[in-house]
């Protein structure tokens, strides 16, 4: 009898672990990341991981309606779904948006890694002074780090995205006020400055090329956005899921990687370094000073963080899934936020798929 009990046991507890395979969260499989060159890319299928297929439909049908262009999922970076709508195509370039200012991030990392900058330095040490229009004194303040994390203190709304030193007025000292902010884009005249190269050339040879992407930085209403595929931005996602690695290679050193993706300084605890942080008690939203409570997505998980941009260009990385989700647009409601209601009823598409 005891060895009847024993076997009817065991093949429980191989019933349960194989069902438990099915999870993105549990899956053992190794992490795959697709050749440098061609379009040769390892899928999963939806009955692979066990997931719905009746959640498919309704999560197509509502990203479609919500003026989507691309939308991708890897699951240990294999495609489980991959998605074009209104024409767009695999092979069409689409800006980034805000959410390229991550890839400004990882290159300000790889630079002081290799040497050429300290992100504690103030930003004249590289560009000189007169970058802003305030006293040299308050200039002085503001730190590479500051840029970073968007705790500059110039003022944010009265002179919009414009980072010439006439519009860089002073709001605050460095370090005491987040806000969300153009001024960003001076570290990549640090960068040029720093390294001799001009700063595309600077991205493509250190982060693009390594990791298989294709894509440029173009001029985008007095901006300069980068324009890629949906694939490229699923391997930059694919990048930072494996914490600044390209299988062996280091891209981007681990301790930088974790500094960028946990809260970064006291006031605005759900972002990082360019990045949004979910999961965390409180955050603010870009142009706002209201601190609001709670995690940013409540239907995401904890640990996503994610690289968001205006009119809802996404991507979510999310390491206890070991997922990237990307979705690629028009803005879905009419609203040119990084965030939007979108995120919320997006994921909750998302999770029918495998809850």
């Amino acid at each position: 009898m005891s060895k009847i009990l024993l076997s009817f046991l065991s093949l429980c507890l191989f019933v349960n672990c194989t069902s438990e395979t099915s999870s993105p969260s549990t899956t053992t499989e190794n992490l795959y990341f697709p050749p440098l060159t061609g379009t040769n890319w390892e899928t999963k299928s939806i009955a692979d991981l066990g997931w719905k297929q009746e959640a498919v439909q309704p999560l197509l049908d509502y990203l479609e309606l919500k003026h989507s262009k691309s939308f991708m999922i890897l699951v240990n970076g294999r495609i489980v779904m991959e998605n074009y709508f209104n024409g767009h195509s695999a092979t069409t370039n689409w800006y980034w948006a805000s959410a390229g200012k991550t890839l400004t991030a990882t290159l300000t990392g790889i630079a002081e890694q290799e040497g050429f900058i300290n992100t504690n330095n103030k930003v004249s040490d590289y560009i000189g002074t007169g970058w802003t229009s305030e006293t040299l004194a308050k200039e002085n303040l503001i730190s590479c780090k500051n840029l970073l994390t968007m705790t500059s203190g110039i003022e944010d709304i009265a002179n919009g995205d414009d980072v010439s030193p006439s519009s860089l007025t002073y709001k605050a000292d460095a370090g005491t006020r987040w806000a969300y902010h153009n001024v960003y884009v001076k570290l990549q005249d640090v960068i040029a400055q720093a390294t001799g190269q001009s700063w595309s050339n600077y991205f493509n040879t250190r982060l693009r090329d390594k990791i298989g992407m294709n894509g440029t930085w173009l001029p985008l209403d007095n901006n300069i956005v980068y324009f890629s595929t949906t694939r490229s931005m699923a391997r930059f996602g694919l990048l930072m899921l494996n914490k600044g690695k390209w299988e062996n290679n280091i891209i981007l050193n681990e301790a930088f990687f974790n500094s960028a993706t946990t809260t970064s300084q006291n006031i605005n605890l759900s972002y990082g370094y360019l990045w949004w942080l979910n999961g965390k008690s409180s955050y603010h939203l870009p142009q706002s000073q209201l601190q609001l409570s709670g995690s940013i997505i409540p239907n995401e998980p904890n640990d996503m963080f994610m690289a968001l941009g205006k009119n809802d260009q996404k991507i979510y990385v999310i390491p206890s899934k070991k997922m990237v989700v990307i979705r690629m647009g028009d803005a879905a409601d009419n609203v040119n936020l990084a965030l939007s209601d979108f995120d919320n009823t997006l994921w909750q598409k998302i999770n029918a798929l495998y809850q």
